[in-house]
Protein backbone atom coordinates (compact mmCIF):
# COMPACT_ATOMS: atom_id res chain seq x y z
CA UNK A 1 0.00 0.00 0.00
CA UNK A 2 1.28 3.46 -0.87
CA UNK A 3 2.14 5.98 1.82
CA UNK A 4 0.69 8.76 -0.34
CA UNK A 5 -2.29 10.58 1.11
CA UNK A 6 -4.32 12.75 -1.22
CA UNK A 7 -1.52 13.47 -3.66
CA UNK A 8 1.10 14.37 -1.03
CA UNK A 9 4.65 13.30 -1.77
CA UNK A 10 5.69 9.95 -0.34
CA UNK A 11 7.19 10.05 3.13
CA UNK A 12 10.88 9.23 3.22
CA UNK A 13 12.18 6.42 5.34
CA UNK A 14 14.17 7.75 8.27
CA UNK A 15 17.12 5.44 7.67
CA UNK A 16 18.52 6.15 11.16
CA UNK A 17 15.32 4.68 12.61
CA UNK A 18 14.95 1.94 9.98
CA UNK A 19 18.52 0.68 10.54
CA UNK A 20 19.36 1.65 14.11
CA UNK A 21 22.45 -0.57 14.41
CA UNK A 22 24.07 1.10 11.41
CA UNK A 23 23.14 4.56 12.71
CA UNK A 24 24.45 3.73 16.18
CA UNK A 25 27.76 2.69 14.60
CA UNK A 26 27.91 6.07 12.83
CA UNK A 27 27.23 7.84 16.14
CA UNK A 28 30.07 5.84 17.74
CA UNK A 29 32.39 6.91 14.90
CA UNK A 30 31.33 10.51 15.49
CA UNK A 31 32.12 10.24 19.20
CA UNK A 32 35.57 8.78 18.43
CA UNK A 33 36.19 11.56 15.89
CA UNK A 34 35.17 14.22 18.43
CA UNK A 35 37.67 12.74 20.92
CA UNK A 36 40.34 12.57 18.21
CA UNK A 37 39.78 16.23 17.34
CA UNK A 38 40.03 17.25 20.99
CA UNK A 39 43.19 15.20 21.51
CA UNK A 40 44.70 16.84 18.41
CA UNK A 41 44.03 20.29 19.88
CA UNK A 42 41.09 21.33 17.70
CA UNK A 43 38.68 23.35 19.79
CA UNK A 44 34.96 22.73 19.71
CA UNK A 45 34.23 25.91 17.73
CA UNK A 46 36.58 24.81 14.93
CA UNK A 47 34.89 21.42 14.80
CA UNK A 48 31.48 23.10 14.61
CA UNK A 49 32.67 25.49 11.88
CA UNK A 50 33.72 22.43 9.87
CA UNK A 51 30.35 20.75 10.54
CA UNK A 52 28.51 23.88 9.43
CA UNK A 53 30.60 24.56 6.33
CA UNK A 54 30.26 20.99 5.08
CA UNK A 55 26.52 21.07 5.81
CA UNK A 56 26.25 24.34 3.84
CA UNK A 57 27.98 22.73 0.87
CA UNK A 58 25.70 19.71 1.04
CA UNK A 59 22.53 21.73 1.65
CA UNK A 60 21.58 19.83 4.79
CA UNK A 61 19.06 22.01 6.63
CA UNK A 62 18.70 19.62 9.56
CA UNK A 63 22.46 19.48 10.25
CA UNK A 64 22.78 23.24 9.77
CA UNK A 65 20.15 23.70 12.46
CA UNK A 66 21.77 21.24 14.87
CA UNK A 67 25.32 22.53 14.41
CA UNK A 68 24.39 26.22 14.52
CA UNK A 69 23.06 25.61 18.01
CA UNK A 70 26.13 23.56 18.93
CA UNK A 71 28.46 26.29 17.64
CA UNK A 72 26.65 28.98 19.61
CA UNK A 73 26.77 26.85 22.77
CA UNK A 74 30.53 26.35 22.19
CA UNK A 75 30.98 30.13 22.15
CA UNK A 76 31.01 30.87 18.43
CA UNK A 77 29.76 34.34 17.49
CA UNK A 78 26.59 34.87 15.47
CA UNK A 79 28.55 37.25 13.24
CA UNK A 80 31.08 34.62 12.17
CA UNK A 81 28.32 32.04 11.70
CA UNK A 82 26.44 34.46 9.48
CA UNK A 83 29.46 35.03 7.26
CA UNK A 84 30.79 31.46 7.22
CA UNK A 85 29.58 30.84 3.67
CA UNK A 86 32.00 33.59 2.53
CA UNK A 87 34.85 32.84 4.96
CA UNK A 88 37.52 33.37 2.29
CA UNK A 89 36.42 36.98 1.82
CA UNK A 90 36.86 38.05 5.45
CA UNK A 91 39.60 38.44 8.00
CA UNK A 92 37.37 36.98 10.72
CA UNK A 93 38.90 33.49 10.72
CA UNK A 94 42.34 32.46 11.95
CA UNK A 95 44.88 30.86 9.65
CA UNK A 96 44.25 27.50 11.34
CA UNK A 97 40.47 27.84 10.91
CA UNK A 98 40.95 28.85 7.26
CA UNK A 99 43.15 25.83 6.65
CA UNK A 100 40.63 23.55 8.36
CA UNK A 101 37.72 24.97 6.35
CA UNK A 102 39.58 24.61 3.04
CA UNK A 103 40.54 21.04 3.88
CA UNK A 104 36.96 20.21 4.91
CA UNK A 105 35.68 21.63 1.62
CA UNK A 106 38.24 19.58 -0.34
CA UNK A 107 37.16 16.47 1.58
CA UNK A 108 33.52 17.18 0.74
CA UNK A 109 34.24 17.69 -2.97
CA UNK A 110 37.13 15.29 -3.67
CA UNK A 111 36.80 15.49 -7.46
CA UNK A 112 38.79 18.74 -7.65
CA UNK A 113 42.36 17.47 -7.29
CA UNK A 114 43.81 20.99 -7.57
CA UNK A 115 41.73 22.30 -4.68
CA UNK A 116 42.59 19.20 -2.70
CA UNK A 117 46.35 19.67 -3.21
CA UNK A 118 46.13 23.38 -2.40
CA UNK A 119 44.08 22.80 0.75
CA UNK A 120 46.40 20.07 1.95
CA UNK A 121 49.46 22.24 1.34
CA UNK A 122 47.92 25.15 3.24
CA UNK A 123 46.92 22.85 6.10
CA UNK A 124 50.48 21.50 6.36
CA UNK A 125 51.73 25.06 7.02
CA UNK A 126 49.54 25.68 10.07
CA UNK A 127 48.12 22.37 11.34
CA UNK A 128 49.85 19.36 12.85
CA UNK A 129 49.49 15.95 11.22
CA UNK A 130 47.09 14.96 14.01
CA UNK A 131 45.00 18.07 13.35
CA UNK A 132 44.95 17.44 9.60
CA UNK A 133 43.77 13.89 10.22
CA UNK A 134 41.13 15.11 12.68
CA UNK A 135 39.82 17.77 10.28
CA UNK A 136 39.44 15.19 7.52
CA UNK A 137 37.68 12.78 9.89
CA UNK A 138 35.30 15.52 11.08
CA UNK A 139 34.48 16.34 7.45
CA UNK A 140 34.01 12.67 6.53
CA UNK A 141 31.70 12.13 9.50
CA UNK A 142 29.50 15.18 8.95
CA UNK A 143 29.27 14.28 5.26
CA UNK A 144 27.86 10.91 6.32
CA UNK A 145 25.36 12.51 8.72
CA UNK A 146 24.36 15.02 6.00
CA UNK A 147 23.52 12.17 3.66
CA UNK A 148 21.49 10.37 6.33
CA UNK A 149 19.46 13.51 7.01
CA UNK A 150 19.11 14.59 3.39
CA UNK A 151 17.99 11.19 2.16
CA UNK A 152 15.65 10.78 5.14
CA UNK A 153 14.31 14.34 4.74
CA UNK A 154 14.71 14.96 8.46
CA UNK A 155 12.56 17.99 9.28
CA UNK A 156 13.93 21.09 10.96
CA UNK A 157 11.87 21.63 14.10
CA UNK A 158 9.71 24.78 14.11
CA UNK A 159 10.85 27.81 16.07
CA UNK A 160 9.58 28.00 19.61
CA UNK A 161 7.92 31.17 20.85
CA UNK A 162 10.16 32.98 23.31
Amino acid sequence: MSNRAHGSPPRRIFIDKQSPKAFHALVQVSEAVRATASEAGLDRTTVELINLRVSQLNGCAYCLDVHTGAALRAGESPRRLGILNAWRDTGLFTSAERAALALAEATTDPVNAGAQASAYEAARRVLSEDQISAVIWVAVTINAFNRVSIMSKHPVPPLRDT
